[in-house]
């Protein structure tokens, strides 16, 4: 396996087809689809189904986390050698979930801007674990306490998340509290379809699976707003309310804490490790 084998690999993976493999790398179509089926004759493996886009098989997952590996240790020695310059700054692809990067996460990274280029990727805290695992981020906050193999895991902290709704949100749909029946049948406000906080919620207080009239908001400032404007109750951060928000709390026995942990590959590497400090350092200040 060669570095422009390996580096074709990472690029077909990144934009999804030969031909966009092509433009990021400034060859021919051709040339890619020849690294591609070297690295696959080198390796004795079948790397990527041909679809569109192109997916990584489990072999192809294996030395594509290989090839990232490698084009951030080629960035780091560049940066140590001072030919590093903004755009050449390793690239660090990383997982975190939404409501993380709208409160701690983003005061986190920025001091480090001048130093690398970070591409982040938005998932749920309980799927950031699974883009470890197939090589497309190279570290992730997730809410899994199981190391990926090749991963390193450390303990970041606890988000808690509590069930609240505007004051007349709650006088119109739980005049008696939040009982089974009126959560049943209230309005719920959702992130998205992996967003399981508040149908756990109304798991254990119904003990069923209730089907209330639900709206879903798939970023986290706007589903604050969705809940502020009283679209529905919801599962809000204690890091996004305050006590001039307008919210009141619906169940004080109804707080869940998501607990978070900080995965990333192990490997030695000063931009990587950098950014775990940085991160783990926020996460101790604003997570406890």
């Amino acid at each position: 396996m060669d570095l422009a084998q390996l580096q074709a690999l990472a690029a077909a993976v990144e934009a999804g087809t030969l031909d966009g493999a092509a433009r990021l790398l400034h060859v021919t179509p051709s040339a890619v689809s020849q690294r591609l089926r070297a690295l696959e004759s080198a390796t004795g493996q079948v790397l990527l189904v041909r679809s569109r886009p192109v997916v990584p098989t489990e072999a192809g997952a294996a030395v594509l986390r290989l090839a990232r590996q490698v084009e951030l240790l080629v960035a780091d020695t560049t940066a140590q050698l001072g030919g590093s310059t903004a755009p050449g700054a390793p690239a660090l692809p990383v997982a975190v979930n939404a409501d993380s990067l709208a409160t701690w996460f983003l005061p986190a990274v920025a001091p480090l801007a001048d130093r690398v280029q970070l591409d982040l990727r938005v998932a749920d805290q309980s799927l950031t674990s699974a883009l470890l695992r197939d090589g497309t981020v190279m570290a992730a906050v997730t809410a899994d306490p199981v190391a990926v193999p090749g991963c390193s895991v450390h303990r970041l902290g606890s988000m808690t998340y509590r069930p609240m709704a505007t004051a007349a949100f709650a006088r119109a749909w739980f005049p008696g509290g939040a009982t089974p029946g009126e959560l049943r049948r209230a309005p719920v406000v959702v992130f998205d379809r992996t967003d399981d906080l508040q149908a756990a919620y109304l798991r254990r207080r119904t003990h069923d699976r209730p089907t209330p009239p639900t709206h879903f908001v798939p970023a986290s400032a706007d589903y604050l707003a969705a809940v502020r404007l009283g679209l529905g109750w919801g599962m809000v951060p204690d890091l996004q309310t305050g006590p001039d928000d307008g919210l009141v709390e619906l169940d004080p026995a109804g707080a869940v804490d998501v607990v978070l942990w900080w995965q990333q590959w192990k490997l030695r590497s000063p931009s990587l490790d950098a950014l775990a400090d940085a991160v783990r350092a926020a996460a101790r200040a604003a997570l406890g």
